[in-house]
């Protein structure tokens, strides 16, 4: 008897419908409904503006700011090469301080361990601080449906849950949204608000104060994401702007983090290179107002109950990729969307995950596959980009998106099978391999003229319609290339251009020669 030990098969990915990785519609569709939008457009082109202005301001005050951007990258490469035994210490270091360590496969595997911690508590509620992971694996959905209800405690979140909307952007969920509108939010939503409420900021924020207020002092179970976990301690960090994070990390009996795989990092040292480039590449801060640490359990100080569930959910598939991999480099500080032209004039809804914009491009094909079902939306996202590489330019931890959007076109061209436009390019190079039938082409492609408005051809028939719809298609020329060549036009015009090539590269003088 042998036994037949074969290739290794590929890690899954995020399995398909399930949490907030997949929109409907692919990108253009969604994108050109958006772009109607003339206040999100205004919304979006505003805050960005904002953010950018600020970015600039507090990096360009470091003489070391790409020696920072290089530990950055060095740090997180490193961290990617040595994932597993990094996982491991962290598990034993957070073990050995009185935290227990749950790990799940998949979105499905981390929902089912949060609500089964939740109900072993007996509470119905959970306060929540910002995290990306449990917008993935849609935590919130999930909960509901089992009977707990969750609090969104970040400002913006608040806006986001209470409107049942969906994030538009990694750092500021609500940026698509103004003041009236949140201020007809809270008006219809939050109990008991002042019914003469207006929409100056620092009123509404104390509308949802009153309101999260109550919910920070009653709630004893709370849910958190984490920035950063070091192994080598197995301290978590959140970084936070509002104090929310605070409250939530410190009051309950029961604290709960979902952490991507990919966020722990080696050494409690490494803060400091990353607790520099966060706050500035996000929010244009020197530094966070609130940078919260814990580690395992304190007795008599803060959660006396301490989980981490280390969540993959298509990260393994994503560091199996030796060049998608740098995606898992990212920290999450959304400077590449603040950038993106693309992504200010069509806003994050677009893009249909959780993670919009040029690192969602790319991110969210890794995790959860462009090609999970026919027409899978994610299939359309790495050409959700103009390629200018101003994402690459912003990224703290140089993470190159242009050129992993470039490949992700490779995957999803060859993933694709026979499409029209590969029926097209083969039509196309066997018409071009024959000079015969290249002429012959040529000139049929003249009678483009005739059918021209204002030296536009009109809307192409398919499958080239596609760029038609969005660009200007010029009219074939009255002579192609090589009839002007070959006329006597264009053999004085060559011959004018040798000799005059031929007087520039003589020598002037003897002594030259």
């Amino acid at each position: 008897m042998s036994t037949f030990l074969g290739m290794p098969a590929a890690p899954p990915r995020s399995p398909y419908g399930t949490g907030n990785l997949r929109g409907d519609r692919k990108f253009p569709a969604a994108a050109h409904d958006e772009l109607r939008n003339g206040q999100l457009r205004r919304n979006l082109g505003r805050a960005t503006r904002t953010i950018r202005s600020k970015r600039l301001n507090v990096t360009g005050e470091l003489p070391d700011w790409e020696a920072l951007r290089d530990a950055g990258s060095a740090v997180k490469t490193d961290t990617m090469n040595r994932l597993p035994e990094l996982l491991e210490q962290l598990e034993r270091k957070v073990t050995e301080h009185g935290g227990t360590v749950h790990w799940a496969r998949d979105g499905v595997e981390a929902n089912e361990i949060v609500t089964r911690l939740i109900r072993e508590t007996g509470s119905s509620d959970v306060i929540k601080v910002k995290s990306m992971a449990t917008q993935e694996i849609g935590l919130n959905e999930h909960l509901e449906a089992a009977g707990i209800t969750p609090y969104e405690t970040d400002l913006a979140e608040l806006i986001v849950q209470l409107a049942d909307d969906k994030p538009s952007h990694i750092l500021v969920p609500a940026i698509h949204r103004n003041r009236d509108e949140i201020r007809q939010i809270f008006l219809d939503h939050i109990p008991g608000v002042d019914p003469d409420l207006d929409n100056v900021p620092a009123h509404l924020a104390a509308a949802a104060r009153a309101y999260l207020r109550e919910k920070f002092m009653t709630t004893r179970v709370a849910v958190s994401g984490a920035n950063f976990g070091i192994a080598e301690t197995g301290t978590l960090a959140v970084v936070e702007s509002e104090g929310n994070g605070r409250m939530c990390l410190t009051l309950p009996d029961t604290l709960i983090t979902v952490m991507g795989i990919e966020k722990v990092l080696p050494r409690y040292q490494d803060l400091e290179v990353f607790l520099q480039l966060l706050p500035r590449s996000s929010t244009g801060e020197r530094m966070n107002p609130y940078t919260s640490m814990w580690t395992g359990v304190t007795p008599g100080d803060g959660p006396q109950n301490v989980h981490l569930i280390l969540l993959d959910n298509g990260r393994t598939a994503a560091l199996a990729d030796t060049i998608g991999r740098e995606a898992l480099n990212c920290i999450r500080c959304s400077a590449c969307l603040n950038v993106c032209p693309v992504y200010e004039r069509a806003g994050g809804h677009a893009y249909g995950s959780t993670y919009p914009g040029p690192i969602g491009a790319v991110l969210t094909p890794q995790l959860a596959g462009m090609h999970a079902a026919k027409d899978d939306p994610n299939s359309s996202l790495p050409y959700a980009s103009s390629l200018c590489g101003a994402c690459f330019d912003a990224c703290p931890v140089k993470i190159d998106i242009p050129s992993m959007l470039v490949e992700l076109r490779h995957q999803s061209t060859e993933q694709s099978g026979t499409t029209v436009e590969k029926l097209a390019m083969r039509a196309a190079a066997g018409v071009m391999s024959r000079p015969g039938l290249y002429t012959a082409a040529q000139k049929a492609a003249g009678f483009g003229r005739v059918v021209g408005r204002d030296g536009n051809l009109p809307r192409l028939p398919a499958p080239f319609d596609g760029w038609s719809d969005s660009r200007d298609t010029a009219v074939p020329p009255k002579q192609t290339f090589r009839a002007w060549l070959a006329s006597a036009e264009g053999a004085a015009t060559m011959r004018s251009a040798a000799e005059e090539g031929a007087r520039r590269t003589a020598p002037d003088t003897e002594e030259d020669k």
